[in-house]
């Protein structure tokens, strides 16, 4: 089998990314959805917990002309004004259309393949091209994959999505014990695995050769369906057996199966008052609500958030 070419991110990536990202919000290309945070400590876990009312008026994906036409693709050919970097040979960098975080970026294959086929060795090695890229430039990239229907997953077209961790601190300076929150991915290989839900977890060398972290994600994806199936027989390629989510940041791997996309939010009264979804980015230890109910609700009773939690996946 001949030699993958290996991925290399622009060495600007970072200044690269702010750029593309102020010049699209001021031309009105990405919506930028501002935020109130806080930070609920359920079990002692420090979880972000941010509530932006826009974002439910955010607008549906236009539907197909034709009855029978294909859903419209974002990834496919996009447009000048979301494109970030080319990254050869496979892959391409754009901007998140709607964004929660600034300067909230994706990874995307240049050829159309399902986000729901277990990831290849090419996605990884370019995922961590960018990983690397940011650290180069003082910086840190939260990386993550939302894979089948319990996964938060929206876009049928394979893609990473990417967050600068320092923007994902934005507003944090003036909340309450916010300085403490870090990456709740990185947080687990270093101690006790407090979450109520599986995550199977790899720390990751510098030094590894992009066949060794390929190999290194199929270990986790092999570990989390055993665990949802265990006579099952797991392939390294083709369609996932499970929805699950995957992190990477440039030490560490998570990898969460799903069960559920989310669970419904009720006050003390016990009356629903919403429901919150949540996708790869509870593994950086972060939710997101669109109602002021839900928001009040989850603030008055941070334990709410620990039978959110356990539901979404396996017990550990």
């Amino acid at each position: 089998m001949a030699e993958m070419t290996r991925p290399i991110a622009p060495p600007n990536l970072p200044s690269l990314v702010k750029a593309a990202f102020n010049k699209a919000r001021t031309n009105g290309d990405v919506t930028y959805y501002p935020t109130q945070v806080t930070i609920l400590t359920p079990r002692s876990i420090i979880f972000q917990l941010r509530y932006s009312p826009a974002l439910a008026l955010k607008p549906k994906a236009p539907k197909p002309k034709e009855p029978n036409g294909k859903p419209f693709n974002p990834f496919e050919n996009p447009s000048p004004a979301m494109l970030v970097a080319d990254l050869p040979p496979s892959h391409r960098l754009v901007l998140n259309k709607f964004a929660v975080v600034p300067e909230h970026f994706i990874l995307v294959t240049k050829e159309v393949k399902p986000q729901t086929h277990v990831l290849e060795e090419d996605d990884i090695a370019a995922t961590f091209a960018c990983i690397q890229a940011y650290r180069t430039e003082g910086q840190e990239l939260f990386a993550f994959f939302n894979s089948g229907p319990h996964s938060g997953a929206s876009q049928p077209h394979r893609h990473l999505q990417l967050l600068p961790v320092e923007r994902m601190k934005d507003g944090l300076e003036g909340v309450d014990r916010g300085t403490e929150w870090s990456v709740l991915a990185e947080r687990l290989t270093e101690s006790e695995k407090v979450l109520p839900f599986n995550v199977f977890t790899a720390s990751m060398r510098s030094d590894m050769s992009d066949e060794e972290r390929h190999h290194a994600y199929l270990e986790l994806y092999r570990r989390a369906v055993k665990a949802v199936f265990p006579d099952a027989e797991v392939q390294d390629d083709g369609e996932a057996k499970i929805s699950y989510n995957f992190a990477m940041t440039s030490s560490s791997m998570a990898l969460c199966p799903r069960l559920a996309e989310g669970a419904a939010i009720k006050n003390k009264t016990g009356e629903k008052v919403g429901e919150v979804s949540l996708n790869g980015t509870v593994l950086a230890g972060t939710a997101l609500v669109k109602n002021e109910a839900e928001w009040d609700a989850l603030r008055e009773d941070p334990d709410m958030l620990l039978d959110i939690l356990k539901g979404i996946g396996l017990p550990p």
